[in-house]
């Protein structure tokens, strides 16, 4: 199984009745996988934030819960995982998270362990899809006898490879409690919430002790000379590259940390290589506690994504054999919007204009690069209209050339609606561009709330754009929505609504080739060219 799967199995496996999340690379497979078993329910929710508060809901209700995204996905939802640290769990809640070391499809290299000690909750990281499915089972364990959410750490070569997984019945899902009340536990004003942060350190204490003793973390003893401190999928890094005399902790729990366990392991050795990707959180913990035996960093990059090669050369300072390395010369092949791509004259449209561009994350964001050079900004999901009302703040309203923010029809969903009420609100003069094509295609075509299906493919409500635009206040007549191909018409709207000098959204909506291949039949397709 991959990664992915073992962690849908293993939720199954657990009992677990509800699966929401939103959809990130390498994270999306789960709930993808997930959906597949009996008995449960899925959804695909508006972003990370809300995927997470449906997933404490759904917990305090008693149904076993996980909930799915990648490490910047983290960041949206960190608001509510704080605090659902100090309410605790009816039914056990557990929180998927993949981080994505090399960026391989990620704007940063963030890790999420961080997380897991800020917001003072328990995180397991596998190592391989045996631990991945048998983690998600402890991790509900955990969070029902600890009362707490848990996080677990993916990482893309775990979440992406293959291992053998050997299956077992699942457990017989509880029937949830319903939700009871309990204000003094659910309901964070700060008289109650005081008394929850005591608790939230007890547990943070009991959790510490815990780990010193469970399974999770083991140590592998073979001499004292030098040992490796190591987790996830650094273990296997370790275990492919250095000989098998060397003594290894391997620890399954990476917070909190087990001081007593790490500390004798230390003073067992010589030397004690810290093997973990990307940051030192390890290390940083273990020289805080005054062990000094230790390398890390200072051998290790802080960079990249880590590999057998990569640890061998660290450790030992020897390079791999020859015979285990693959020297090809490999044409590279950059990214590219795919021949026949809708978003492809939208791009040379802007070009030609000349406009400053204010970009966002999807398949789109490729705008940026040649031919096209058509996107001037990207940080994160939805903020491309934040930037363009930043710019034309500062910038003058008159100058011949304006800004315009472009973003995707999911990523308007998840984030970029409360930027265009900003924008009306706060009286910009703005051209935000929605492409719509009709699904999230950056991440394997997943629906979202423009798309009008859902996860399971039944149909739903599809937001309406012009009684969006009305209800926010962009005046009647500066909502339009055009066709992709006719590029005539798609330069002139987009002329004659800079023109207004006013707030205006222009919606781009024709479907993603790939699923117009794979559906003959798109439900917007009889829209598409027509201005509206």
């Amino acid at each position: 199984m991959s990664g992915n799967e073992a962690f849908a199995r293993g939720a199954y496996e657990a009992g677990a009745t509800v699966g929401v999340g939103y959809p990130g690379t390498p994270s999306t497979e789960i709930l993808e996988n997930f959906k597949s078993y009996p008995g449960v329910y899925t959804e695909w929710s508006i972003n990370e934030k809300t995927a997470m508060e449906v997933g404490i809901g759904a917990a305090l209700a008693g149904a076993r819960t996980i909930v799915t995204m990648k490490h910047v996905g983290l960041n949206v939802a960190a608001d509510p995982l704080f605090t659902s640290a100090y309410i605790g769990v009816n039914a056990g809640l557990v929180i998927i998270v993949a981080d994505d070391p090399d960026m391989h499809s990620s704007q940063n290299e963030q890790d999420s362990r961080h997380y897991a000690v800020a917001a003072k909750v328990p995180m397991l990281e596998p190592s391989d899809s045996q631990e991945a499915k048998e983690f998600i089972l402890k991790a509900f364990e955990l969070s029902e006898m600890f009362d707490t959410p848990v996080l677990v750490r993916g990482i893309t070569r775990l979440s992406h490879g293959r291992s053998v997984a050997t299956l077992s019945n699942p457990l017989t899902p509880v029937k949830p409690s319903g939700f009871v009340k309990n204000p003094k536990k659910y309901v964070m004003i700060p008289v109650y919430a005081r008394a929850r942060h005591v608790l939230v350190e007890k547990r943070l204490t009991a959790l510490a002790e815990y780990a010193e003793t469970c399974k999770l973390n083991h140590e592998e003893i073979n001499n004292n000379k030098i040992g490796i401190i190591t987790s996830g999928i650094c273990y296997q890094y370790v275990k492919d590259s250095l000989p098998p005399t060397v003594s290894i902790l391997k620890l399954g729990m990476v917070n909190p940390l087990p001081r007593k366990l790490i500390t004798a392991f230390c003073t067992k050795m010589e030397k004690v290589f810290i093997v973990e990707e990307l940051d030192p959180v390890v290390e940083q913990q273990i020289r805080a506690w005054g062990i000094t035996n230790v390398v890390g960093k200072d051998m290790f990059p802080i960079l990249g994504e880590y590999s057998p090669a990569l640890v061998k050369q660290c450790v030992t300072g020897e390079k791999m054999p020859a015979k285990l390395q693959v020297s090809i010369n490999i044409p590279p092949r950059p990214p590219q919007l795919c021949p026949g791509c809708p978003h492809r004259s939208v791009f040379t449209v802007l070009h030609e204009l000349g406009l400053t561009v204010s970009g966002d994350i999807g398949c789109y964001t490729l705008g940026v690069l040649p031919p096209f050079n058509a996107m001037d900004t990207c940080i994160e999901m939805g903020a491309s209209i934040g930037v363009a009302q930043g710019i034309e703040i500062v910038e003058s309203r008159d100058k011949e050339s304006g800004v315009v923010a472009v973003l995707g029809d999911s990523t308007f969903a998840h984030s970029g609606i409360t930027g265009l009420v900003n924008a009306a609100y706060n009286k910009r003069h703005l051209l935000i561009i929605v492409l719509d094509n009709g699904t999230t295609a950056m991440t394997g075509l997943q629906p979202n709330p423009l798309s009008g299906t859902r996860i399971d493919g039944t149909e739903t409500v599809a937001i309406d754009y012009h009684a969006l635009g009305k209800a926010v206040g962009i005046g009647e007549g500066n909502v339009k929505i055009v066709g992709a191909y006719d590029m005539k018409t798609l330069k002139s709207v987009i002329q004659s609504l800079l023109a207004t000098k006013k707030l205006a959204l222009l919606v781009v909506k024709d479907p993603c080739m790939i699923l117009k291949r794979k559906h003959a039949k798109h439900k917007d397709i009889k829209d598409a060219g027509k201005t509206i």
